[in-house]
């Protein structure tokens, strides 16, 4: 019986090592995946966040066409059973938590066919979604790859030099922590600035800064009073580092002068570099055509923009906006970027559905429809836009990153086992409360959505985390 046995058992794993090998070859030949056959709700326990004091994870950079091996052509996937979606998202629509003005679209993100629609071009106050019309536009005109610059350049009398704003936001100051994505550094300038100095033999000068390259005034129409002093955004200039906060690792406080704020900086780290820099710092204007110094560049805009979703950064959308009215012939302004982001989004296809009064969404003078919310998204997910995808990877992810990570997103019995299942930005204010993006349903079909109300009683938030859950189900 133990020589039976033993050839059992050895027959036994011959055929089960036989197996491996046959399913190996099929999965490497095939677009099988173990995924399909692993596929479950989240689990029911957070993983482990890294310990504090560990190395920071390596980011990922997302340039080029991220959502490549996610195309959605007619036929990868059947579409949801329109009766079924219907049911269920007019029944969460239903809920008095969005109040009695709300507007809601589903489309099918390659053919642009309307799964699903209610008051799908009504205009509503989008909040914070509006950074998704500004991003598209941001990445249209711009490019994808375009940088911003701050420069130093040479004054009109001899030992005079110009601290240039180029409406880099994100310029780092002196007490900045290094983060992603990586950001231009006013230190840097100085050391680039102070070696051209001492190389004409230079070592005292006199300092003015030019804010010029933005107009108009630094706060908006429909901005609330409390918006600055309560850290949500700082005035804006075309010159301010750390996004004009006293303290870069803290929202509050915000200086009343960024451009100010940035060139005292700049005096004393000259100082440091061996220049020497008299006391009277004030603004001026760079003469045309002037020799440049030292210059440091932001990262690029695809990379921006995803910083501005992900993490619903105001002051970078705000200059993302005006740097579209200076590439698109608009005066660098909150009017001039709402009229250039609206006539980048009428060469996309987006003719109607859209009046802005900023471009990050604090205004409560902003209207989108939902329709043309949902119609940006799906362009950006499109083979047809590879330089659109930065505004799918930059978006928030359900229950792990930016405005959707922050442990009150996703976390009801009729939203959770969605978690990573959705992407969307988020938007908020007294009263308002917006969510749109994509996810891929049950079946494999890539679609976007676009939930709006704008007459909220309290938060409505968990209802519009239960309908996107609905669309990721479907």
């Amino acid at each position: 019986m133990a020589r039976h046995d033993r050839w059992v058992m050895l027959a036994t794993l011959a055929v089960l090592q036989a197996l491996t090998i046959v399913t190996g070859v099929y999965a490497m030949t095939t677009d099988f995946s173990l995924g399909a056959l692993t596929r479950q709700t989240s689990p029911t326990e957070p993983t482990a966040s890294p310990q504090e004091g560990s190395p920071p994870p390596v980011p990922v950079v997302t340039a080029g066409p991220v959502l490549a091996q996610l195309s959605a052509k007619s036929g990868d996937g059947p579409l949801p059973t329109k009766g079924t979606l219907t049911r269920q998202l007019t029944s969460a629509l239903g809920d008095d938590a969005l109040g009695d003005r709300v507007g809601a679209v589903v489309l099918d993100a390659t053919t642009g066919e309307q799964v699903f629609a209610s008051n799908a071009d009504t205009p509503i106050t989008p909040a914070s979604t509006t950074k998704i019309v500004t991003c598209v536009a941001a990445l249209a005109s711009l490019g994808p790859d375009t940088r911003l610059s701050t420069r130093v350049v040479q004054g009109a009398k001899p030992g005079a030099i110009v601290l240039v704003g180029g409406g880099d936001p994100l310029l780092a100051g002196p007490s900045a922590k290094p983060s992603y994505p990586k950001q231009a550094s006013l230190a840097t300038l100085a050391a680039r600035t102070a070696a051209t100095l001492k190389s004409q033999n230079i070592k005292k000068v006199t300092l003015t800064y030019d804010t010029s390259l933005f107009t108009g005034p630094s706060t908006a129409s429909g901005w609330k009073p409390g918006y600055i002093p309560e850290g949500n955004v700082a005035p804006v200039y075309a010159l301010a580092m750390d996004e004009g906060r006293r303290h870069p690792r803290y929202n509050t406080p915000r200086v009343p002068d960024p451009p100010a704020y940035a060139a005292t900086a700049f005096a004393r780290l000259l100082a440091k570099q061996g220049i020497s820099v008299s006391k009277s710092v004030r603004p001026g204007k760079a003469p045309a055509g002037a020799a440049e110094l030292g210059k440091v560049d932001s990262a690029p805009v695809y990379a921006l923009v995803e910083h501005a979703l992900t993490h619903s950064d105001n002051d970078l959308s705000e200059a993302l906006a005006r740097q579209v009215a200076i590439k698109e012939g608009q005066q660098a302004s909150f009017a001039g970027g709402a009229k250039a982001v609206t006539a980048v989004l009428q060469r996309l296809g987006v003719t109607k559905g859209v009046s802005l009064a900023d471009g990050s969404g604090l205004s409560t003078h902003n209207r989108i429809s939902p329709g043309a919310l949902a119609k940006l998204i799906a362009l950006a997910g499109s083979a047809d836009h590879p330089g659109l995808h930065a505004i799918a990877s930059g978006m928030p992810i359900a229950g792990f990153s930016g405005t959707l990570g922050n442990g009150r997103r996703f976390t009801s019995g009729d939203s959770k086992g969605e978690v990573g299942l959705v992407r969307a930005k988020t938007g908020t204010l007294n009263h308002v409360n917006t969510l749109a993006g994509l996810a891929t349903t049950k079946d494999g079909r890539l679609v976007t959505f676009a939930f709006m109300a704008d007459r909220v009683p309290v938060n409505a938030e968990p209802v519009l985390d239960r309908l996107a859950a609905i669309v990721a189900r479907s």
